[in-house]
């Protein structure tokens, strides 16, 4: 046990471009109240990217007036697939394209960098976390449990049960992305079954994430609508990316879009309920930093295909992962402040 309180942890959230880093001290406050960011490194492989998180943590020392000594453990997250030690899937990992990341156990290399204990989190676990801790409060979030939903380039999911994070035998539980959803009613007339890269068929990400769009909706709603400005050749690489904008100024094609993803994040709800039953449902992701009147039109049509029982309804709400830039980082602060503790 720390003696003096004068203890702090730190977390590093490592993403695809970019490492964000928080302090949270011994008293659970967090020392820093913005983004605190460098580049990532991880397309130059693990090499430069462990260089690069040892960097973070430099900084973001240096920045909060925090003495290396005083550092107890840090949190680590990083997207998935990876094990619960902290292990690159053998398979790699979209965000792991460099042939040197498979099978990488980045939590150890970082542990020997740094000569600090690592905590290991998947990122949407970490995300999962700290939205449940603000929603709950410190008293109560020990003793309540949770779903999260993160679309982003993937769907990403976390399940907290008593406050903790559910990791399953190999570190891969709450993978809520890849849970097959019913598609009858979800699909048009003539829409084929998304695919993901994962090679499931009809899982939830192959509908609700950035990735799906861009491999499966558009391409198909572009059919239907073979004038519109996102299928202009070169926008190929750019137009998923788009089609947000588009929903925000009411776009009948990126309402279909965004339509179906509400209708496969409510699904998954419908499915989380049946075998959790949770306090509250979370959901994260760009839509969260969309224009305020769409995300709420996105939010309620969730809620309409999230079905609960009538005394699951009364019991349970739906929200959204508040800080979402800030949520992995602070969550892997937590995960690790929890270990120290």
């Amino acid at each position: 046990m720390p003696d003096s309180g004068r203890w702090v942890v730190v977390g590093l959230d490592n993403g695809g471009t970019t490492n964000n880093a928080t302090v949270l001290d011994a008293a659970g406050r967090f020392l820093v109240d913005k983004l605190a960011e460098g580049p990532s490194c991880v397309r130059d492989g693990p090499e430069r990217a462990i260089e690069a998180l040892a960097d973070s943590l430099a900084q973001v020392l240096a920045l909060t007036g925090t003495d290396r000594s005083q550092v107890r453990a840090v949190g680590l997250d990083t997207p998935g697939p990876v094990s619960a030690d902290g292990v690159i899937s053998s398979k790699g990992a979209t965000n792991f394209l460099h042939p040197a990341w498979r099978g990488f156990d980045v939590r150890g290399a970082l542990e020997a960098r740094l000569g600090i204990p690592v905590l290991y989190s998947n990122d949407a676990n970490a995300a999962a976390l700290y939205a449940h801790y603000v929603h709950f409060g410190p008293e109560l979030a020990p003793q309540r449990s949770s779903v999260s939903v993160i679309v982003g380039t993937g769907l990403g999911g976390g399940v907290i049960e008593r406050g903790h994070v559910v990791h399953g035998a190999a570190g891969m539980a709450g993978e809520l992305g890849h849970i097959w959803i019913p598609m009858e009613g979800l699909l048009a007339e003539g829409q084929p079954v998304p695919e993901c890269n994962c090679g499931l068929a009809g899982d939830a990400e192959s509908i609700a994430s950035l990735t799906g769009i861009g491999k499966n909706l558009l391409p198909f709603w572009l059919t239907r609508y073979p004038d519109h400005e996102l299928g202009r050749p070169g926008l190929a690489s750019s137009a998923a990316k788009l089609v947000r904008g588009h929903g925000e100024a009411g776009d009948p094609l990126a309402l279909a879009i965004f339509g179906q993803q509400a209708i496969a994040v409510g699904r998954l709800f419908t499915i989380a309920a049946n075998f959790t039953d949770p306090d509250v449902y979370f959901l994260g992701g760009g839509v969260v930093e969309a224009a305020p009147h769409f995300r709420e039109w996105f939010l309620d049509r969730v809620r309409e295909h999230t079905l609960l029982r009538k005394e699951q309804a009364g019991a349970a709400s739906i929200a959204l992962v508040p800080d979402r830039d800030m949520a992995g980082a602070r969550g892997s602060a937590i995960a690790a402040r929890n270990a120290v503790r």
